[in-house]
């Protein structure tokens, strides 16, 4: 596999803390976080199926499809500092054992450590779509990386992307039709699927976008 250029895909934002979040942070982090070092999938949860969810925003989604699925394990990746100390404390408040949560770039956890063949399914809702031709190259759904969420799934395991923006699903679905590891579980991209929808989705939808959600399979061999 190629090398995966270092360009990132998000906006490098910490946000206001409150005193709650610090806290969380400081002493949260440490129990609901991985140990450094390679992914241990087959260990991280007892041996249940991992889902790596990218982005997670505040965590509404996160929460609910972990309580909605307790045999599922899933690893919480995102930069935004307040939304991390967000997701900690709703962990702890509903005792859930079955997320553990990275404060970092899911690119980086994906090319140095998460194994290949490892994953479930990734869960890629709603990224920043970068509209602007000229930041187009910070898609996170562009050919190398698709290439590299494919290469670290299971044989059957599930790529499900969504998103508002109409153009980006066009280029979503094109990307990701593209990549001979993958193969389309649906006919074109299809309408909202059912999951939680977050705060974030809503507005969108308020303001007249059409949800699409994309979902591919990691052929086997």
């Amino acid at each position: 596999m190629g090398t995966v250029p270092d360009i990132r895909t998000f906006h490098p934002r910490r946000g206001r803390m409150s005193d709650a979040q610090r806290a969380a942070m400081d002493t949260l982090l440490p129990r609901y976080g991985v140990p450094e070092g390679p992914l241990d999938v087959a260990t991280l949860f007892g041996g249940r199926p991992v889902v790596l969810e990218i982005g997670f925003g505040l965590g509404h989604a996160t929460v609910e499809l972990a309580r909605a699925d307790p045999s599922t394990g899933i690893v919480a990746v995102d930069v935004h500092t307040p939304g991390v100390a967000r997701l900690l404390r709703e962990l702890e408040e509903h005792g859930l054992d079955n997320v553990r949560v990275v404060h970092g770039d899911a690119v980086e956890l994906l090319r140095e450590r998460v194994a290949e063949s490892s994953l479930a399914a990734i869960r890629l809702f709603f990224p920043d779509p970068w509209p602007k031709a000229r930041h187009h190259k910070r898609r996170i759904v562009r050919p190398d990386l698709v290439r590299l969420m494919a290469s670290r799934l299971q044989p059957g395991g599930v790529l499900h992307c969504a998103t508002d923006w109409a153009p980006y699903a066009d280029v979503m679905l094109e990307v990701l039709t593209a990549e001979p590891a993958l193969r389309n579980a649906y006919a074109g991209w299809a309408p909202r699927l059912e999951r939680p929808m977050t705060k974030f989705e809503r507005s969108g939808i308020e303001q007249g976008h059409a949800v699409a959600d994309l979902v591919f399979v990691r052929r086997s061999g």
